[in-house]
Parts: structure tokens; sequence; C-alpha cells
């Protein structure tokens, strides 16, 4: 596997290169460049498998750079420093990145997935919902990515009716879908990122969209009914919580 490096921070960028021939000594070449310029010239020349790339470059982004690209034909690794803006805009994209400074166990577990993955059919999609949602932070609807092992789905997070999870596997139900998609990640990932945009855990194994929610039944332990008279059961710990959410609406 062929390495390149991108990055206009001198020190973070010989930190990494250093990391990878310390942790990841099967990796043959390593190579580096320091912005947009003489990244997409050595990009051209070195023909890399796998890049990482700082989200911000001193003379534009990392996001412009491939941008500039007519086909990509290597996986991508961001590199960002602890902006939750940025961070949240990766979970969104499922694009992989790493947190500045460079943790060695994260780089090893980047790297893995890249020998994983064996096409970058969809990572042009990816871009876009990363670009969009770096851009546009504040926006209560989201373009979220979910992969599935043989597929991309890109969802308005509108759309989600509630999540299901069974161990480490989540089950989302969306309105534009005629079938259900199944990612290998738990509902933990899921509740963190859809949280702040209107989403609510119910059970231990249901995340639920309120603006879905139709009725709430009190009795027999209680249950919500969601858009197509599906019934979701809600624990006893979280009564209290819906309550107060019914209250502010």
């Amino acid at each position: 596997m062929k390495v390149l490096v991108i990055d206009n921070e001198i020190s973070i960028r010989e930190s990494l290169v250093m990391a990878i021939r310390s942790f990841c000594p099967f990796i043959e070449e390593i190579d580096e460049a320091d912005g947009i310029e003489s990244g997409l010239r050595k990009i051209e020349t070195y023909e890399p498998d796998l890049l990482f790339l700082d989200v911000e470059l001193g003379n534009g982004t990392g996001m412009e750079l491939l941008s500039r690209l007519q086909k990509i034909n290597f996986n991508v690794v961001f590199i960002t420093a602890h902006n939750k803006y940025a961070i949240d805009a990766f979970k969104y994209s499922a694009i992989d990145f790493l947190l500045k400074p460079i943790n060695p166990e994260e780089l090893i577990k980047s790297i893995a997935k890249a020998e994983k993955k064996i096409s970058n059919d969809n990572l042009l999609k990816q871009l876009s919902v990363l670009k969009n949602e770096y851009n546009n932070s504040s926006t209560k609807e989201k373009k979220i990515v979910l992969s599935e092992q043989d597929s991309i789905h890109i969802v308005n997070s509108k759309d989600i009716i509630y999540c299901n999870s069974e161990g480490n596997y989540t089950t989302f139900f969306v309105d534009s879908k005629d079938s259900k998609i199944v990612i290998s990640k738990n509902m933990k990932v899921f509740e963190d990122m859809l949280s702040p945009i209107g989403f609510i855990r119910v059970h231990n194994s249901y995340l639920v969209n309120i603006n879905k929610i139709e009725k709430y039944d009190k009795g027999d332990g209680g249950f919500l009914y969601v858009t197509g008279n599906i019934k979701i059961p809600v624990s006893q710990r979280k009564k209290e919580l819906l309550m107060e959410l019914f209250k502010s609406m």
C-alpha cells in the first residue's frame, strides 16, 4: 500500500509519517505534500492507495482539493482538529477521519478499514454530504450516509421514522425506502448523532423521530405509535422524559 500525507502543518505531517512508519511497518511507501497544488501534483505522479488529507490546508480545504480531481481511485482519511461541527459532518457522511494529535491506535484502525475497502464508487456521494454538512452545520435537516456491506444509502434525517437495535446492528426504517437498512454499528453511535436534531431514545432498542410520533398509549406498559401505525415500546425509565417532550411541543 502506498500512502500520501497532505498537511500544511509540517509538525503534524512529520509526526503522522513517523507514526505510520513506526506502527504500520507493512506500508510499502509514504510520501508528503503541503497544500492543494503540491498535493494535486503528487497524487498524479505518486498514485497513492490511501490519502491522509488535512481538512484545513493553508491555501484552501481538503475538500476543494478532491473536487479538482476528475477521478478518485484511492481511499481517503481526513485529518481534523477538535471541532464539533467538523466531527459531526464526518459522522453524517460516514467518511473516516482522525483527530489531531494523531492517536496511534486510531491510525492503525483507519489503515485497516482502508485496506478492506474494495471500491471508491461511493466516495463522491459521501464527499457531497460532508461538504454540505460542513458548510451548513446549523440546519436541523441533515443528510446522513448509511453504509451497508454492498451498498450505500443517502437519506434525509426527516424521512427516518425510527431505528431499532439488536446487539451491534442498527436497523433504519425510512419513509422513502421500501426496505429497511441494516448498519453494523450499535445504537449509541446514531443516538449521539441524531438526538440533537429531533430524535429520542424511548427504549434500549428504539430511537424515534419525534416528528413521526402519532400517538402515545399510556396503558399496557406504554407504547408509541409512529407513521405507518407502527407500535414501539416505551421503557419505564423513559416515560418521564417522553412526557417532558410532549409538554414542550
